[in-house]
C-alpha cells in the first residue's frame, strides 16, 4: 500500500485529526502519516473576514512546505468570522492543501455566533476565548469549538473541519479535471 507524509500547520489535535480524516476518506488506497506542526498564519489571532481568513491558512500551508519540505502534501486550515453588522458575526473557515503541483481550497459552512460572543469578539477576544467565557468551559478549541457547543457536538469542531479537508481534496483526486 502506498504511503503518504501530511503535514498540518498546527500542533491542535482538531486540526490534525480532521486533516488525517479527510485524506483517509478521499484516498482509502493510501495510508496517511500525518503530523502536526506549529506554523504561523501571519494574519490576526482573530481573523475577520474570507479574506484574511483564508490568507491565514494559505500562509499556514505553504509555510509548512518551506519548512518541511520533504512531505507530500501540506495543509492550513484557519478559522475566522464575518461581521455583517454590530449584531450580526458569522464563523466559518479555510483549508487549504498544497503538494508540490497544485492548490486545493475549500471554506466550510458558516454559521451565526450568539451576541453574547459576538460582543465579547468585539471587545477584542478570540473566538474560542469568548466561548469559554459564555460556555464557563476550558480548552474548547481543542475540543468540541464553538460548533459542538452550539449544537450540543451533534456538529463538533472536527466533522465541521472534515467536509471542508475532503472538498479541498478535489483537485488531488481528480487529477485530469484540474
Amino acid at each position: 500500500m502506498i504511503s503518504k507524509k501530511v503535514i498540518v500547520a498546527s500542533k491542535n489535535p482538531v486540526k490534525v485529526n480532521a486533516a488525517k480524516e479527510g485524506f483517509e476518506q478521499m484516498f482509502k488506497n493510501i495510508t496517511f502519516e500525518v503530523e502536526g506542526k506549529s506554523i504561523p498564519s501571519g494574519v490576526s489571532d482573530q481573523p475577520m473576514g474570507s479574506e484574511e481568513t483564508f490568507l491565514g491558512a494559505f500562509n499556514r500551508a505553504t509555510n509548512a512546505r518551506i519548512d518541511f519540505p520533504n512531505a507530500d502534501f501540506w495543509i492550513g486550515i484557519e478559522g475566522g468570522n464575518i461581521k455583517h453588522s454590530e449584531t450580526e458575526m458569522e464563523a466559518m473557515a479555510w483549508v487549504v492543501v498544497l503538494d508540490n503541483h497544485k492548490v486545493g481550497k475549500a471554506r466550510t459552512a458558516g454559521f451565526y455566533l450568539p451576541l453574547k460572543t459576538i460582543s465579547l469578539i468585539n471587545q477584542g477576544y478570540e473566538l474560542g476565548d469568548a466561548d469559554e467565557i459564555v460556555f464557563g468551559l476550558k480548552n474548547t478549541k481543542q475540543a468540541m469549538g464553538s460548533t459542538g457547543l452550539l449544537t450540543d457536538n451533534a456538529i463538533d469542531r472536527t466533522s465541521y473541519y472534515v467536509q471542508a479537508v475532503i472538498l479541498a481534496l478535489i483537485p488531488f483526486l481528480k487529477t485530469d479535471l484540474y
